[in-house]
């Protein structure tokens, strides 16, 4: 409302023509319409629920409508294409994950390099994933898994939420420094994957802590460890992976996105206002629902997270010789 003011007295006063080149006006009355945040996972799984309440935020913060657009594929990829080829307008957004901000290089023919082609707005939150096995597997610790796997190679197999997501990083690392051989059978996202594993369809999963927090609720799975380094307040009473597996840690983060070229008033202005919307009394019963930490922050702190972690699970995925074409 401020900047409309200003804006109407600057134009009476003829200062519409220095305005116009000025990072200030280029947000004046940002948004006027609806914003789309593409969420390249399927509706139900962690991915999904935390854009949704950060789509919900903004909607009620702008006044204007913000639809959640579920795209999934690829793991993760073909949603984050799909933002790519809209106007680098800030009406259009997407919610980034490990596949696009450290795992990416496990693909060597994608259309686009999400390090450059995505600009991170702002960092929304983390969370452990969570190692858990089907009621049915005779295990019943870390230590017994692996005893069970090392005995009984290739026999064991995981679901995760589709190739170079937080879930099948998390057990890519768990199986390279462990030392155990199991297959991975990828998912189109997080709640499908937990599906199979309810059903016992899967044997393991270390799936993101949103969803592993409702399956443990429901005792139908078996809940082992968490992959943060050392043990979570979010699951009280499980060990940490890395209390078995030394030097092992997967603690998935969120961003919210956006296509290269964002103007800077607008980055910055999403990055406040989303950071606002993280921060908030309003929504801190609905992440601690969900097992996760919010985060928000500067533009600055999420392009470090990202280069940081992109450093760290290159070196993963190339000591594991992972590759997917």
């Amino acid at each position: 409302m401020h900047r409309r003011r200003f804006l109407r007295r600057a134009a009476a006063a003829g200062m519409v023509p220095f305005l116009a080149n000025t990072a200030w006006a280029q947000t004046a009355g940002f948004p006027t319409k609806a914003i789309k945040l593409v969420v390249p996972y399927p509706a139900g799984g962690s991915g999904d629920l935390i854009g949704r309440i950060v789509a919900e935020g903004l909607a009620a913060r702008y006044g204007q409508p913000m639809t959640v657009d579920n795209r999934p594929g690829a793991g993760g990829h073909s949603g984050a294409e799909f933002a790519l080829r809209q106007p680098a307008d800030g009406y259009t957004l997407v919610l980034a994950t490990i596949a696009h901000n450290g795992a990416y290089k496990l693909y060597k023919q994608l259309r686009y390099n999400p390090a450059i082609d995505l600009v991170p707005v702002a960092l929304v939150a983390e969370s452990p994933n969570v190692l858990m096995v089907r009621n049915s597997l005779p295990v019943k610790t870390v230590p017994e898994l692996l005893d069970y796997a090392r005995a009984n190679p290739g026999k064991l197999n995981y679901g995760s939420a589709g190739t170079g997501s937080a879930t099948h990083m998390a057990a890519e690392l768990f199986k390279h420094l462990a030392h155990v051989d199991i297959v991975a059978i990828p998912f189109s996202g997080g709640a499908p994957a937990m599906a199979a594993l309810l059903g016992g369809q899967i044997d393991l999963t270390f799936e993101t802590g949103s969803t592993a927090q409702q399956a443990i609720d429901s005792g139908r799975v078996r809940a082992l460890a968490v992959t943060s380094p050392a043990r979570s307040p979010k699951f009280p009473g499980l060990p940490a992976v890395a209390e078995f597996v030394p030097g092992y840690a997967a603690v998935p983060w969120y961003t919210i996105s956006a296509p290269k070229g964002l103007p800077p008033a607008v980055l910055a202005q999403l990055n406040a206002d989303i950071t606002t919307v993280v921060r908030s009394p309003e929504a801190a019963p609905r992440w601690d629902a969900l097992g996760v930490l919010p985060l928000g922050g500067s533009v600055d702190e999420a392009v470090r997270r990202n280069q940081v972690e992109t450093r760290r699970w290159e070196a993963v995925i190339d000591s594991a010789r992972l590759q997917v074409e």
